[in-house]
């Protein structure tokens, strides 16, 4: 093999900041950002973006140097992410506030409601029905984040974790605050909407973690490529036959089934919210597919059957 040359240039001011010499042609993206993080020790490989054009997408780890539109002597340019937390220490933060914080509300702490001893307890028993469901989502959401999920990419921006735990940890106390507030009123039609929801609900989370086992299996051997996910014999996965991104159909049904089982308008923007962000993720998710399988099933939608 001839070896080959790179020049790395910041993405913006164009300037070098290293040039690599005899570098193998089979050496991987992920080989190059080591080589610069040698030079450049303050930028560890997850905070570079190493590209082929300064505006366009960064180039994945295991992309081979000699099957990109390169030369001999390859330009590529550098962008700093700023600092990374990985996905795995993020959803563990994320998830377990919401977790925590639902229990201050449901335990109607003095400091939350100032009220009296008359109120420590709500005569709904519809109110620790929702405490233990709330509760059963997010730690099912971090036990999979420990066994179950497999990252594609290891880190996120560090800046990033702020705004997200506004978010899960912000709404989970508004959710609380008003399910278990002493005012609450239960749902109209009573037991029968409540035992609805609950199959509903318990349906939906077995449908999640079904989806989410169901795609770690494909990078069961440590691969990062990209695959077609296809349903097995677990009924729950069937769903694939219909969307891209049955993980996102099943969640939200599960906020759906807690928005019906608790009849609380807070809950019910939250899910509006959860709904329109996981779309954009399942069309982003969708397309991707799409681009990168030309036999892809064409009958299949992002995230609801034959709709959207």
């Amino acid at each position: 093999f001839v070896s080959s040359q790179v020049e790395i240039l910041d993405w913006e001011t164009k300037k070098q900041l290293c040039f690599l010499d005899k570098v193998e042609p089979n050496a991987t993206i992920r080989e190059i950002r080591l080589m610069f993080h040698k030079l450049y020790p303050r930028w560890y490989p997850a905070r570079q973006s190493i590209k082929l054009d300064p505006k366009g997408k960064s180039l994945r780890d295991e992309e081979i140097l000699q099957h990109l539109p390169v030369g001999t002597t390859a330009t590529l340019y550098f962008k700093d992410l700023g600092p990374q937390i990985g996905w795995t220490t993020v959803f563990l933060i994320e998830y377990t506030g919401p977790l925590f914080i639902y229990f201050v509300f449901y335990f109607r702490m003095n400091f939350v409601y100032g009220l009296d001893e008359r109120f420590t307890s709500s005569p709904h028993p519809v109110v620790n029905l929702a405490c233990i469901c709330h509760s059963f989502h997010y730690i099912k959401r971090l036990i999979e984040t420990v066994f179950v999920h497999r990252f594609s990419r290891g880190t996120m921006p560090l800046r990033n974790i702020v705004k997200n735990c506004l978010y899960y940890w912000g709404f989970a106390a508004w959710l609380a605050y008003y399910i278990n507030h002493p005012l609450y009123t239960p749902p109209s039609y009573g037991k029968k909407q409540i035992n609805f929801a609950v199959i509903m609900f318990l349906l939906c989370e077995a449908g999640n973690f079904s989806i989410h086992v169901a795609l770690s299996d494909l990078q069961r051997n440590g691969s990062k490529t990209c695959k077609i996910p296809y349903p097995t014999k677990n009924p729950f996965t069937w769903l694939f036959f219909f969307v891209s991104c049955p993980n996102y159909t099943y969640e939200v049904g599960t906020w759906i089934s807690f928005t019906i089982m608790t009849q609380c308008v807070p809950v019910g923007l939250f899910t509006l919210l959860c709904f329109i962000q996981m779309t954009v993720w399942a069309k982003d998710k969708h397309c991707t597919y799409l681009r990168e399988f030309k036999d892809y099933p064409s009958h299949r939608m992002p995230i609801i059957p034959f709709l959207l």
